[in-house]
């Protein structure tokens, strides 16, 4: 018994040993690649090296023939591998990865390295690639119809209505990301059409058609006249509202009221008007815009907006009461106004007949039993004293003509009043003002000499009389101007013509006069009830109690 089972493993041992030496020789016998290495993707099986190395070569040429197709948002746009400038990375080392890929060394070497590509196949990469300059030249030139630049949305107003064109989502390629996902493609099996999706990355609008879609409420409103305007002023000022008007503030943006406005030029559509500068009426290009500014701020104080910039004039104005105004001049008077909502507004700019208007859409947020008012307060009255007169050669002796009205110089402060239910919750100072007192200038003509009656010699006059010569006081002279205008007034400053501009709503016209408003008596309070509005921003003011301001103001 224990011979036969020696036996039995002696013929189990030397079959063993038969396997192991006949099996590499059967594999191996004629160098052919053994199952489990493949190339790109293709199966090497088979084949010798050197037969391996021409496949390769030959799958390799027809991929650099291959149609390949960008897909950009559904839209294809095809080109050749050969445009994109496809190469084979690894074309010089691939023989020799080949070769190290093979079982070699000895039998039982060959035998295990046969059996472990069996479990676990090895494909060799062809490092297929293109010309990165290539392709990104072809994804701009080529592809760039396809790429939308984001598109903000528009809002106008037509015939009391809010006209929105809507925004419009961009759409670019992501050039990295795009040429990564080409690559890879292009390293996949076979040599039919190559597609790949282009990255894209959406751009949204700054301004969307849902952000202007809320602009549906009146936040205030605010309109002056400007009757007595001349003709070149009422240009400047519809002009000027009209290169405001239609401005969208996205929250937190602050609008210029000179840098809408400007430049000042014949060439962007200006006319000479009257304005104020150093004391002085003037005539300037763009006379007049302060009353824009004013009737802006007034409406942004009824919307309840911050007020970045404001200013007051140097002197009175008739159009708003004291405290009330805001100046333009260069950019050191400005109104800067910064929407404080949430929610973008519309600023509505108009000068129709002889009233300008602006008004500030947007979304209603404040409680409908709340409603505010401002009030200008005058403190005191400067008196501007006696008139200055500056003798003219050109005018007839006696002759009188007015040069500028004087003006009554101010002091004032303007108050913000809130009331809930119509009971008053809070009033508020917002600023303090002073305004210049301004001599009238007449000119003169010189004075009528003195008629002599001769006077007989008497037969005692031996010596003739001492004369004493008449003495002429020099003429004033206006000091030059400095550079620098405020173009609010711009009054027609012909004698008798009325004054300037208009008068808030409700507002009586103010008269021609010489003199500014009647002077307050220490302590006094001459305080006038402002423009008001609720909710709904609609100017709501009790008759003004303003004195009169003299042409040119």
């Amino acid at each position: 018994m224990e011979k036969k089972n020696i036996w039995t493993r002696g013929l189990a041992a030397l079959s063993l040993a038969g396997a192991l030496m006949t099996a590499p020789f059967c594999v191996l016998a004629a160098e052919k690649m053994p199952e489990g290495i493949s190339a790109g993707g293709m199966s090497l099986e088979g084949m010798t090296v050197e037969e391996a190395e021409t496949a390769v070569s030959d799958y390799v040429g027809e991929k650099l023939s291959q149609d390949i197709v960008f897909v950009i948002s559904g839209e294809e746009v095809r080109t050749g591998a050969d445009e994109l400038g496809l190469s084979w990375g690894n074309q010089e080392t691939f023989a020799q990865e080949l070769k190290e890929a093979a079982p070699s060394g000895n039998l039982i070497r060959r035998y295990m390295k046969t059996k472990d590509l069996q479990m676990e196949p090895v494909n060799l990469d062809l490092e297929m690639s293109v010309d990165q300059e290539k392709a990104a030249a072809f994804v701009s030139e080529k592809c760039g119809s396809l790429m939308t630049q984001a598109t903000d949305a528009t809002i106008t107003r037509e015939n009391g209505e809010f006209v929105i064109t809507p925004s419009q989502t961009g759409v670019t390629v992501d050039l990295e990301a795009t040429q990564a996902a080409l690559n890879e493609a292009v390293n996949q099996e076979g040599t039919g059409e190559i597609r790949v999706e282009a990255a894209v990355t959406e751009q949204e609008p700054a301004i969307t058609t849902e952000d202007l879609s809320t602009i549906q409420d009146v936040l205030g409103t605010f309109s002056t006249d400007f009757s007595s305007s001349g003709a070149s002023r009422s240009t400047n000022l519809r002009v000027g509202a009209a290169k405001i008007n239609g401005r969208v503030l996205m929250p937190g943006e602050v609008l210029s009221g000179y840098e809408c406005m400007q430049p000042f030029t014949v060439a962007n559509g200006y006319r000479a008007a009257t304005a104020y500068e150093n004391g002085r009426s003037v005539d300037s290009i763009g006379g007049g815009v302060c009353q824009i500014s004013t009737t802006l701020y007034n409406a942004a104080l009824l919307a309840e907006l911050e007020i970045v910039q404001r200013q007051n004039h140097s002197m009175t104005v008739a159009y708003v009461k004291p405290s009330m105004d805001a100046a333009i001049a260069g950019t050191y008077k400005d109104l800067k106004i910064k929407n404080s909502y949430d929610t973008p507004i519309y600023v509505e700019g108009t000068a129709e007949g002889r009233t300008l208007t602006f008004t500030i859409y947007g979304k209603e947020t404040r409680p409908a039993n709340r409603t505010i008012s401002f009030e200008s307060e005058t403190l005191q009255t400067i008196d501007p004293g006696a008139p200055t007169e500056q003798v003219d050669a050109s005018l007839a002796p006696g002759q009188r003509v007015r040069v500028q009205s004087s003006h009554t110089g101010l002091k004032s402060r303007l108050f913000k009043c809130v009331y809930v239910d119509g009971e008053l919750t809070e009033r508020t100072l917002l600023h303090n003002d002073t305004y210049n007192a301004s001599k009238a200038i007449y000119r003169v003509g010189p004075a009528v000499p003195a008629v002599v009656e001769p006077v007989e010699p008497s037969p005692e006059a031996t010596t003739p009389a001492e004369t004493t010569p008449v003495e002429t006081a020099p003429a004033e002279t206006v000091p030059e101007p400095a550079p620098g205008y405020e173009f609010g007034p711009g009054m027609v400053t012909a004698p008798g013509t009325a004054p300037a501009g208009s008068q808030t709503a409700a507002q009586p016209d103010a008269a021609s006069s010489s003199s500014g408003p009647a002077a307050a008596q220490p302590g006094d309070s001459q305080g006038t009830a402002g423009p008001s509005a609720g909710p709904g921003g609609a100017v709501s003011q009790a008759p003004a109690q303003v004195a009169p301001v003299t042409p040119g103001a």
